[in-house]
């Protein structure tokens, strides 16, 4: 039997011999290769358990499961597309099988091919991650006829849970709170519509089978009731080969908290905390954190026991999450039941200690809980970041792609845990979830948990691919998300024009652009010396004692013209990382390595720690990454200055009469032809990335000149779609 809750203990396993080692409770200790991880339940090796399992997922979903197998001293299987053959979870499995091309449809979604796999490796068991087969009752009840166990819920609870129409009937019967809705099927747009307009607007369209953000939209009107049906459906068949819909009434400007549970097959089950997941786009979760401050004891027990009801209505058996939607007052109303391994689980292990993976195996083999609910705790508080490659600046995150020329995850910051399935050299492809790592940090309470995710953001170095660390860095810093006053609305309504980037103070302005000048005065000042080293030393010392002026300037918004600033820079008594930067009649006062080539300079302002990275530099410009944000800092000597009169500026581009490629994808839908006429804001294009349907819009009123793609064509980011007069 597992040690009790009350006497948490970490236990690390190096291949199959354990050697136990004391760490702070619920900071599991993760190491890239796996070979070491540390649970707070402890891991009994005498216990009977799998000998090899396959896990049927890829990124960092697989790395995770791997690690916790590894740990168990249980072999593992990964498989693989033929694109990811040097993907890091392939790398860290005992085993590895390629199940075919690229697209999900191919590969990780090829029911047969996973169960050959199994077959062909003699795996016992299969953990199916989350997403693709993960809730899939096909794939859990072919593996039940072939031999191998599913390690998650039973099938039945999977169908009952994961059909949205037929868990509500059964949340209703299990005296659960729920929200007003149609309780059938919505056969097409005419129907929709009409349903919509008996609950009232607004109403929330969702796929039965959907999660993930996908599949669902906010209708307020007619019009988008009928394109969101549409979108939503076609975006469910290619996600979940699963195209049935269902309308509710959508309750505006809620939280969004769900309850984990944690079940067995002998009759067991807990609620391990809720997580506050209320900070979304495009209904996805950015970040969230474990509690909610938001819910008080007597709530949070409410919420646990009525989870607990609807899994034991369902003969619930494993890991799950119930999700609700919580309004001012603190009433709550079920939303779904996601009957697998959810994303953000970390946090929940933060608080509790509790290694879910590890409890999702051992419960598949058949064991009990090892803990009652009167043992669960609640020890500090988590926050997980979601680290896309996608850019923020265009709709809070279109997806990006590209190889990671530089890659290095902030775990030396104290009590930070990086679940990641990338490495320096890999590459973000149009084919998958564009997640980059959940960044985790937790710490005895809500603040110091967030200025630890602070500091582990500004230490967080990714090159080669756009991603979303500027929006994360900006929300665990913005006043309202300090003090927990958040909702669903949280990011419209905290950047109503959209992010922007972060808004620097007049001395935030002048730091930057100090240290940007501090740190070309130090490449001059070695290039003097590089020039005169066959000189004495008493040239070499001079580079570093002169003056070094320049003009420099930060635009705050892109397009605007910047002030110019005169700026002085001097090194006290000749030191290469003490600089004294005059500007505007200001000293400002810089030490530490300042130098361009490292990946984060930690320094010192006027005293104050900060911490900066310089992510691009060419004559004349250093763009300086401060606060997640990159500023592009003109620095130049004052006789350059002169000759920029001379030179014109770019020409700027109309691009109302063009439709551009958002982001690389496939073409979906094309809805127009040349010749006809469309009204602003009319929909033109649909295209897909990394599963998801994006809708394109005209910019203007116009004729259409020119269609230059057609259904099925592959884009890449910035093509010319369609051409308007």
């Amino acid at each position: 039997m597992l040690r009790a809750a009350s006497n948490f203990r970490a236990v690390a396993n190096r291949g199959l011999a354990a050697s136990a080692a004391a760490t702070r409770p619920g900071v599991p200790r993760d190491e890239r290769e796996g070979k070491e991880i540390y649970t707070t339940v402890g891991i009994d090796h005498n216990e009977p358990k799998f000998d090899k399992i396959l896990i049927a997922n890829r990124g960092e979903i697989a790395c995770r499961v791997i690690k916790t197998a590894k740990a168990m001293g249980i072999k593992t299987v990964a498989v693989h597309s033929d694109v990811d053959s040097n993907s890091l979870h392939v790398k860290m499995a005992d085993e590895a099988v390629c199940v075919g091309e690229a697209p999900t449809a191919k590969s990780y979604l090829r029911v047969d091919r996973i169960l050959q796999a199994v077959e062909d490796t003699g795996a016992q068991a299969v953990h199916p991650g989350y997403g693709f087969l993960s809730e899939n009752t096909k794939f859990a009840a072919e593996l039940e006829k072939a031999g191998a166990k599913f390690i998650g819920p039973n099938s039945k609870a999977i169908l009952d849970m994961g059909d949205k129409i037929h868990s509500k009937k059964i949340a209703t019967a299990a005296r659960v709170s729920m929200i007003p809705g149609f309780d059938g099927e919505i056969a097409d747009e005419d129907m929709c519509v009409k349903v919509s307009r008996d609950i009232g607007y607004p109403v929330m369209i969702k796929a039965s089978a959907g999660g993930g953000g996908k599949g669902m939209r906010v209708a307020w009107n007619d019009r988008q009731a009928r394109e969101g049906y549409r979108l939503s459906k076609q975006e469910a068949a290619s996600s979940f080969g699963d195209d049935r819909m269902l309308v509710e009434k959508f309750i505006d400007n809620p939280r969004h908290i769900e309850m984990q549970i944690l079940c067995d097959k002998h009759g067991n089950a807990l609620w391990l905390n809720e997580r506050e997941c209320s900070i979304q786009r495009r209904n996805q979760k950015v970040i969230e954190e474990a509690p909610s401050s938001f819910v008080p004891p007597e709530m949070r027990r409410k919420m646990g026991e009525q989870a607990v009801q609807l899994a034991k209505a369902v003969g619930y058996d494993s890991a799950g999450t119930v999700e609700f939607l919580v309004d001012s007052q603190r009433n709550f109303y079920f939303l779904e039941m996601n009957t697998r391994l959810q994303v953000e689980h970390p946090i929940t292990e933060c608080i509790t200690g509790i290694d879910i993976v590890q409890q999702m195996l051992r419960v598949a083999y058949g064991h009990s809980l090892p803990i009652t609910q009167e043992q669960v705790p609640l020890n500090g508080w988590a926050f997980e970041s979601r680290v896309y490659a996608e850019d923020p600046y265009k709709g809070f995150g279109l997806p990006s792609v590209g190889r990671l020329s530089k890659y290095v995850e902030p775990r030396h910051v104290e009590g930070v845990r990086c679940d990641s399935g990338i490495r320096e050299g890999s590459e973000i492809s149009i084919y998958y979830d564009p997640l980059i790592c959940k960044l985790v940090t937790h710490g005895d309470n809500r603040e110091q948990a967030l200025n630890r995710m602070q500091e582990a953001l500004d230490n967080y170095v990714i090159r080669g691919v756009t991603h979303n660390i500027p929006l994360l860095r900006d929300i665990v810093q913005e006043k309202r998300f300090r003090t927990g006053d958040i909702t669903t609305k949280y990011l419209p309504e905290v950047y109503p024009e959209g992010f922007q980037g972060t808004v620097l103070t007049a001395n935030e302005q002048e730091t930057v652009i100090a240290f940007a000048a501090a740190l070309n005065a130090r490449k001059l000042a070695r290039a003097n010396q590089f020039l005169n080293q066959d000189k004495q030393r008493s040239t070499h010392v001079a580079s570093f004692s002169k003056t070094y002026k320049f003009v420099s300037s930060l635009p705050v918004k892109e397009g605007e013209r910047a002030t110019e600033h005169a700026v002085e820079v001097s090194f006290v008594n000749g030191d290469a990382n003490k600089a004294k930067v005059l500007i505007g009649g200001k000293t400002v006062e810089i030490s530490g390595n300042l130098s361009l080539s490292l990946p984060v300079n930690s320094i010192e302002v006027n005293g104050e720690h900060i911490t900066t990275q310089i992510v691009g530099k060419r004559a004349g410009e250093i763009t300086v990454l401060y606060k997640g944000t990159p500023f592009k800092v003109k620095v130049l000597p004052e006789q350059a200055v002169k000759y920029l009169q001379y030179m014109k500026e770019k020409a700027k581009v109309d691009l109302s009469t063009v439709v551009l490629s958002p982001m690389p994808g496939a073409i979906k839908n094309v809805n127009v032809k040349p010749g006809d006429m469309v009204s602003e804001g009319q929909e033109l294009v649909v295209m897909e990335a990394m599963k998801m349907q994006n809708s394109l819009h005209a910019g203007k009123t116009g004729r259409v000149k020119a269609v230059n793609v057609k259904v099925g064509a592959t884009v890449d980011e910035g093509e010319v779609l369609v051409e308007l007069e």
